[in-house]
């Protein structure tokens, strides 16, 4: 089990992204969260083997490759009692 934060850089805000992330989650084994910053990012959590985590990851950036012009990723620590995918605001 392991947990990436992972913040999108680009023309991420306003499209649709915070919920592409939580619909395309749903179809994968993983957790967590995602909630756009004041500066034009989106942050992301998410939670999961690393297998699921890559699966994710490659879907979303497969429905919203055009858009991201950078991602970064720090490793986290996991949050055992997390639950389900959500849209913070």
């Amino acid at each position: 089990m392991e947990r990436r934060r992972i913040e999108f850089s680009g023309r991420v805000q306003g499209v649709g992204f915070r919920a592409t992330a939580r619909d395309v989650a749903q179809g994968h084994a993983v957790t967590g969260w995602v909630r756009n910053e004041p500066e034009g990012s989106v942050l992301m959590e998410v939670q999961g083997e690393g297998p699921a985590i890559e699966m994710f990851l490659a879907d979303l950036r497969g429905r919203m490759r055009r858009l991201i012009a950078h991602e970064g990723v720090t490793t986290m620590p996991v949050a055992a009692e997390e639950r389900g995918f959500v849209v913070r605001r």
